[in-house]
């Protein structure tokens, strides 16, 4: 056998996304930037209010900085036990269970949920978390067209297992659309699968005082409904949690590896995810602004021509097409103050390469002028 340079075929394989325009390299940001950013998630501005910083410092004064081992050994504390009822009781679940991060809450639950015997259906838009939870779950896994409700059916009646998963983001992580989650659960349950809906971008967002997109179409609390959402976009914080049944939970402390074998999140993540929470409930509004501001933007930047989504919570994107010309368009936003984010294949298919806008509860009317002018003068 030839001994060859072991690191030539990484070469290859950045100077390929070099020529194809899709290489990435990380930018340190400062702590306090004269930007308008829309390229993050914190939707509510929560993640430097005063009192969330305030606990997540009390909880690391009380508890340490560390959670010192996993879920099952010395990473539960009261902090998280609070954490996991508070969530659960405001979707309306009966149980919660709180993992180090939302990608993690994916890959844990569907990884419990799934076997050789089960078959898992996923939109082929799902985030990335949910699409490597479906590799790694050892599940038959079948994935449909976006929203396509019978093809949801077709896979579930077809299938050659005697159990079923069909999961999907409630709203979709680049253009920022709902799913159809009440037919996908009469489906379901049709068909005697569980639904799996990752609340990533509608917890916090959408519904009756932003408490989900499950809960205002009926379906939070449902035994067959299972709810994964992360505590690192609304409430400013990090880390993940699925919400769902006792029986859920209780498999999840059983045989879910990220919760056996993973640290678990800090005691002052903990503290500033409970006290997010707890100012979401006392102003619900701040979920009506960001969906204002979301639709807001959408609306005049279609108006001027361009291709925007319909954002059902936060999120919208403006398709440029090639993955050059968003990085060019998000280059010239930032030099005139506005960051945003620049989408490229494989995040999104060929020849769909955007910009994604995340809208804010806390943008002035100024704000929203800056963006439209300098989203408008660059794509």
């Amino acid at each position: 056998m030839t001994v060859v340079d072991p690191l030539e075929r990484i070469r290859r394989t950045l100077a390929a996304r070099d020529e194809a325009g899709l290489r990435r390299t990380l930018r340190p940001r400062g702590p306090d930037e004269k930007v308008i950013d829309l390229s993050g998630n914190d939707y509510l501005g929560l993640s430097k209010h005063p009192r969330v910083i305030g606990a997540a410092a009390a909880a690391c004064v009380e508890w340490g900085v560390g959670s010192t081992g996993s879920r099952l050994v010395s990473g539960t504390t009261r902090l998280h036990a609070n954490l996991e009822s508070a969530l659960a009781d405001f979707v309306g679940a009966a149980a919660g269970f709180v993992f180090s991060s939302g990608y993690l809450s994916n890959i844990g639950l569907l990884g419990a949920l799934g076997g050789p015997d089960v078959t898992i259906v996923s939109d082929t838009l799902n985030h990335a978390s949910i699409v490597d939870a479906c590799q790694l779950s050892r599940s038959v896994v079948r994935v449909v067209s976006h929203c396509d409700v019978d093809a949801v059916e077709t896979a579930l009646a077809n299938r050659s297992t005697q159990h079923a998963v069909v999961v999907t983001d409630a709203v979709f992580s680049v253009g920022g659309e709902l799913a159809p989650l009440a037919a996908l659960h009469r489906i379901s349950r049709r068909h005697g699968a569980l639904l799996v809906i990752d609340e990533a971008h509608s917890f916090g967002v959408t519904g009756y005082r932003g408490t989900g997109a499950a809960l205002a179409a009926g379906l939070s609390g449902a035994a067959d409904v299972i709810l994964t959402v992360t505590l690192s976009k609304a409430l400013g914080a990090q880390g993940g949690a699925v919400l769902g049944s006792r029986e859920v939970v209780d498999l999840l402390v059983n045989v879910a590896r990220p919760a056996i074998f993973d640290t678990a999140l800090s005691p002052g993540v903990a503290g500033a995810a409970l006290m997010a929470l707890e100012i979401l409930q006392h102003e619900p509004e701040r979920a009506e602004s960001v969906r204002a501001n979301a639709a807001e933007l959408a609306n005049r930047l279609r108006a001027l021509g361009l291709k925007a989504s319909h954002p059902a919570a936060a999120v919208l994107s403006i398709v440029t097409g090639t993955p050059e010309s968003a990085s060019r368009a998000a280059a010239q936003c930032l030099s005139q103050g506005v960051r945003v984010a620049c989408f490229r294949p494989p995040t999104v298919p060929v020849g769909c390469s955007c910009l994604r806008l995340a809208a804010r509860s806390d943008l002035s009317v100024a704000d929203l002028d800056a963006v439209v002018e300098a989203v408008a003068s660059s794509v």
